[in-house]
């Protein structure tokens, strides 16, 4: 098979013009559109603009590969990735595409109503079972084949040492580098497996960082040894378990390359990674129209500096109008010969021979039917609800918990986060009434005002006892840390249950009962997570034991590995 992989890969190079070699490079993006958002028929059919854009980038810019953003039915979206695919097919000499996402809780970050979701990877690294970042891997790799992926942006490698981190967080397994090594791992193993390529991301490290890169340049001031033994061995191992593809990070890490961000330094990309740690598969950037690199370069300075510095595949996000100024700018340099045309093939080998292991030189189109089989199948879900009772940290509990779900109290369930969802889910375990208290709406509105938590105060008068969930991406705002003081000064039975971040317990650590859920990150608005709601409902009343250690640490009370059973 190798020998047969490597004369198509020759006869591609062969028949291949600069321009067609050039579009391999680019990742062309499904754009924004009126059209776009969470709703369940969007994108149902894609708008014109979408369909016309992308067959531009596929058909006049020669794109190798695409990246999807939009949310779709599994019908649909198999459907809409088969018309990328035969329009690639449709050019001389008809190379099939890479078609990738980021799915680094499953399918469901591109299909929410019918694939199978799973906690955000912090809840994997709090279960901390091998096999279940494996068997995650396995199943979004089986979900996203069907529906026409081939290539999935996850796991995030990332060891989040940082609390304060506003972009990796839950993302990450955790702040320990030798279960974060191991985890990814085995989360790899599980997505190439089965088909499907695997990305560790974002290397050489984001996990210590104060900036979100999509809003600015972060640097990093550590010193080699801390790179060294903290946030490199999670991709060496990844490495190590055959990853055929890495993520850069737009980030400066001072002690490597302290004028540019990893992706575009040939210090980090080749001197580190390829010559260094040894890696041979494909280098893709992240998202170039992130602010990080944006604002200081442009879209088309960067990719050719990118190239230059050892990248394969440039991300081209952004506009219609940037995506097409990448491609030129990277045809222009090759013609210019400051991309040499042995740099040029390099990459493109190198991606020819990666699609050629997949399967994509013999490559058949998934049946839409099947998708809808495959996509959410009952084994899948029963596999993640594992998981998640598995994560769910007990982490105090002064003898509140479990609250008793026959015994007919009233529960007010309170927050800034899908509460009219996780009410349902306590009026179907609980025999009381059942009453509900939301402020705002996301992603915006998590700082509750002196008035809001006034309102909630009314409600909590009429309750016997009160589930408060809160919601952080970074520092826990100081209205929800006011709601929950206010609820604490009543002396009724109260659980506090953290949706995002497990270090919000710092801003209000005499609670009488916490437990950590790691279900949403920086992007809470893109995908609800009932599993993971059904399991931490299951545990507040009993119904199932707490099951996960803290895979971070919550100050010097809370140390990682910590957690408490039921007796």
């Amino acid at each position: 098979m190798e020998k047969k992989n490597e004369a198509w890969v020759k006869s591609m190079l062969e028949t291949m013009s600069d321009r067609q070699k050039t579009g391999q490079l680019i990742m062309a993006t499904t754009i924004w559109d009126e059209r776009n958002g969470f709703g369940a028929d969007a994108y149902d059919p894609a708008p014109v603009s979408q369909l016309e854009h992308m067959q531009t980038m596929i058909q006049q810019y020669h794109a190798g590969s695409v990246i999807i953003y939009n949310w779709s039915r599994a019908g649909t979206m198999t459907r809409f990735n088969n018309q990328l695919q035969q329009w690639a097919l449709e050019m001389d000499p008809g190379i099939p595409l890479f078609i990738s996402a980021d799915l680094e809780y499953g399918l469901a970050q591109r299909l929410p109503y019918e694939a199978t979701v799973f906690p955000r990877q912090m809840g994997i690294g709090a279960a901390g079972k091998e096999d279940f970042a494996w068997e995650q891997g396995r199943i979004t790799a089986l979900e996203g084949l069907a529906t026409g992926f081939n290539w999935s942006y996850s796991p995030v490698a990332d060891v989040n040492v940082s609390p304060q981190n506003p972009v990796i967080g839950v993302r990450a397994f955790g702040e320990q580098t030798e279960e974060v090594s191991r985890l990814t791992a085995a989360m790899v193993r599980g997505s190439q497996e089965h088909g499907m390529i695997a990305t560790p991301k974002h290397f050489p490290g984001h996990g210590d960082t104060d900036f979100d890169s999509h809003y600015d340049l972060s640097m990093v001031s550590y010193d080699m040894e801390t790179l060294r033994k903290i946030h490199l061995p999670p991709f060496q191992a990844a490495i190590d378990a055959g990853a055929d593809a890495i993520m850069t990070a737009h980030v400066v890490i001072e002690a490597l390359d302290p004028s540019l961000p990893a992706t575009l330094s040939e210090k980090v990309l080749t001197g580190l990674l390829r010559q260094e740690m040894g890696f041979e598969g494909i280098v893709v950037t992240d998202a170039m129209s992130m602010d990080a690199i944006d604002d200081y370069w442009g879209a088309g300075e960067a990719a050719v500096m990118a190239i230059l510095a050892g990248a394969d595949i440039i991300m081209a996000t952004g506009t219609p109008g940037q995506q097409a100024e990448t491609f030129e700018a990277l045809y222009s340099a090759v013609q210019e010969g400051v991309i040499s045309k042995e740099r040029l093939e390099e990459s493109v080998g190198r991606i020819l021979r990666t699609k050629a292991k997949y399967g994509l030189d013999r490559f058949k189109m998934p049946d839409p039917a099947k998708a809808l089989v495959v996509a959410g199948h009952e084994d899948h879900r029963q596999k993640a609800r594992e998981i998640a009772v598995a994560s769910m940290t007990l982490v105090r509990n002064e003898g509140i918990l479990p609250f008793d779900p026959n015994d007919g109290s009233t529960t007010l369930v309170a927050g800034v986060a899908y509460v009219p969802e996780l009410t349902g889910i306590v009026e179907n375990r609980s025999s009381g009434a059942v009453l509900s208290w939301q402020y705002g709406r996301l992603p915006a509105d998590i700082n509750p005002t002196k008035t809001a938590v006034e309102e909630a105060m009314a409600l909590a008068r009429n309750a016997n006892r009160i589930i408060a969930f809160t919601y952080s991406y970074s520092s826990l705002k100081e209205g929800q840390r006011a709601l929950v003081e206010a609820f604490a000064a009543t002396g009724k039975p109260m659980a506090v249950v953290s949706l995002g971040l497990p270090y919000d317990l710092l801003s209000f650590p005499d609670v009488p009962a916490y437990l950590a859920t790691y279900s949403l990150d920086r992007w809470p608005h893109a995908t609800p997570t009932p599993v993971v709601w059904d399991a931490v409902i299951d545990v507040l009343f009993g119904l199932e034991q707490p099951g996960g250690r803290l895979p971070v640490s919550i100050g010097e009370d809370w140390p990682l590995g910590y957690g408490l059973d039921y007796p």
